[in-house]
């Protein structure tokens, strides 16, 4: 096996055993034993766990920041609905992986995974502005977007402790939670004001944005 498909292979495995426990819990000899290989050839390839660590959180991010992308058709509404399902898709998959990637597990601080997480971040970033068809958003737009990545990250480090509320609630809750902070923006700017109603033309009465507006008028009957 050549030097990059050992490493691929290396970063495979310990990335699966990532994200079934911390990998505070992981040891190199575990990494060894998966992979079929001796302990003395995994630092071989890799100088400590920490490297490796690193190296499979690269992969997480690419694959979470992946789980954005999504073609610009239909309602905003069902868009995001989508990108949702995809984004809880991947923390089911790899809850304690997750939570790693987030809270940078035994490389709290480094450089390396605050600038993963961060460029995980600025991926959804970029592709909400993508979908709102904004290139240069102002002040408060921003801030809307900004606030709603971390809003679905923390709701879903919360919820992989213990899985309280059933997953697809949560997913057409986080779709309403971006609804809503745009609404509220929207009432202190009148930019803001023209985005929402931009979007809300292009929604239809059945979709994520509409089954919010109902809700919100049978609570106030």
């Amino acid at each position: 096996m050549g030097v990059e498909e050992r490493r691929r292979q290396l970063i495979g495995v310990a990335l699966e055993l990532f994200s079934r426990r911390s990998p505070d819990e992981v040891s190199i000899d575990e990494i060894a034993s998966a992979a079929g290989i001796s302990r003395p050839l995994v630092y071989h390839y890799f100088p400590g766990k920490l490297s490796l660590y690193e190296a499979a959180l690269q992969r997480a991010a690419d694959d979470l920041a992946a789980r954005f992308v999504e073609p610009r058709e239909g309602p905003l509404g069902a868009r995001l609905l989508r990108v949702m399902g995809r984004y809880f898709d991947f923390v089911d998959e790899h809850g304690p992986g997750f939570s790693a990637l987030m809270r940078g597990g035994p490389a709290v601080g480094s450089s390396t995974t605050n600038a993963l997480v961060d460029s995980v971040r600025q991926a959804a970033y970029v592709q909400i502005l993508s979908h709102l068809d904004v290139t240069d958003p102002p002040a408060r737009l921003e801030l809307v977007v900004r606030s709603w990545i971390s809003l679905a990250e923390s709701t879903a480090l919360i919820w992989l402790d213990g899985r309280r509320i059933p997953r697809a609630e949560l997913e057409t809750q986080l779709v309403h939670d971006f609804a809503a902070l745009t609404a509220v923006s929207a009432a202190h700017d009148e930019e803001m004001g023209a985005l929402l109603r931009r979007v809300l033309d292009q929604e239809p009465a059945d979709g994520p944005f509409g089954d919010l507006v109902g809700r919100l008028i049978a609570l106030a009957s």
